[in-house]
């Protein structure tokens, strides 16, 4: 299908675990993207991700039901362990997944040389944000779809569809975090790991809750207090670009973001009417819960804007971080 044929994108949703990638699907996903457990993709957390079984067997669910599976490969690869990405993409190619999603350039590499009719998905870690690059990658791995930096007005999508081959993935709805799209290195000075090398940002190991005197919740990532929390109000995950700080006296998210998502509900008309292909929920870690009640949203809200309605989406202010959302740059490139 041609990019000017189709009308409905695609509905990619996430799954942390086989449990949540049956519930995607149950609630209206028109694909999934997931990864094995380890270090090869930008989620590995642990409890998250998949075996090689599992993803087998969650890749017959989705066939059963008419659904896509992705499998996210999408951290960097680093020496001397190189053959750990290799081994998962070895892997993936062997059960049959429906595209690879890779950051790495030699991977791609890899991918298009190895196996040249495996379809491969370009990573958002990528960083491929300009007509230039995101050809470069055409050109050289034969990519079928990139998935776009959250830093583009629709405006700029619109142009970069006219002048490309392949399809085009965007955010719409979860975490907006960093815009260099989780080449975050500050998680690396606390813990000595990071988000593009080892698949983790704010390990686990390395998160603690301890309560003051007054009962306030304070969240700590290694030695460092990330926020302080008064009783009563909703914690979210320390990772250190959310945290609260004193800059300049005063003490606020002014260092770098307040807890907040990204919600393009009411921007889904114009992304399609940009040539967007494919619209992507973030959310590997969430619960079955959250999965079902997002996928669930946007299933319907993509389904009544196709019928030229409007969609009731009220429902997805309670799913945001901090119960706060925004349009992002998509809208304006001044949104901060």
């Amino acid at each position: 299908m041609t990019k000017s044929a189709q009308k409905i994108p695609e509905l990619i949703c996430p799954a942390g675990t086989p449990a949540s990638l049956r519930t995607a699907i149950d609630a209206g996903a028109d694909a999934i993207y997931c990864g094995f457990i380890g270090p090869t993709n930008a989620r590995n957390f642990p409890g998250l991700n998949f075996t090689i079984k599992q993803m087998e067997q969650s890749l017959n669910y989705a066939r059963e039901r008419g659904a896509k599976l992705l499998c996210a490969i999408n951290s960097f690869a680093t020496s001397p362990n190189i053959d750990i990405w290799k081994k998962a993409i070895d892997d993936a190619v062997f059960l049959g997944v429906d595209a690879i999603i890779i950051a790495d350039i030699g991977m791609a590499k890899y991918v298009s040389e190895k196996y040249p009719n495996m379809r491969i998905h370009l990573s958002v870690q990528a960083g491929a944000s300009s007509v230039e690059a995101i050809n470069f990658y055409i050109d050289r791995f034969n990519i079928k779809r990139v998935v776009l930096p959250r830093i583009l007005t629709i405006s700029e999508i619109k142009k970069i569809h006219a002048a490309i081959s392949c399809e085009i993935e965007a955010f719409i709805f979860g975490n907006i975090g960093m815009m260099a799209e989780g080449r975050c290195s500050l998680t690396n000075y606390v813990s000595g790991k990071s988000t593009n090398m080892d698949g983790v940002c704010s390990p686990a190991e390395f998160v603690r809750y301890e309560e003051d005197e007054n009962h306030n919740l304070i969240s700590r990532l290694g030695e460092y207090m990330i926020d302080c929390i008064e009783c009563g109000q909703s914690a979210g995950y320390p990772t250190i670009c959310k945290g609260r700080y004193n800059v300049k006296h005063r003490n606020g998210y002014y260092a770098f973001e307040e807890p907040i998502s990204l919600n393009l509900t009411y921007l889904l008309p114009d992304l399609i009417k940009a040539g967007v292909s494919a619209l992507k929920i973030e959310g590997r870690q969430r619960s079955k819960s959250y999965i079902r009640e997002v996928v669930s949203s946007f299933r319907k809200a993509v389904d009544a804007y196709a019928r030229g309605e409007q969609p009731n989406i009220d429902n997805l202010l309670a799913l945001t971080e901090g119960h706060k959302q925004t349009e992002g740059a998509f809208k304006s490139k001044i949104w901060r």
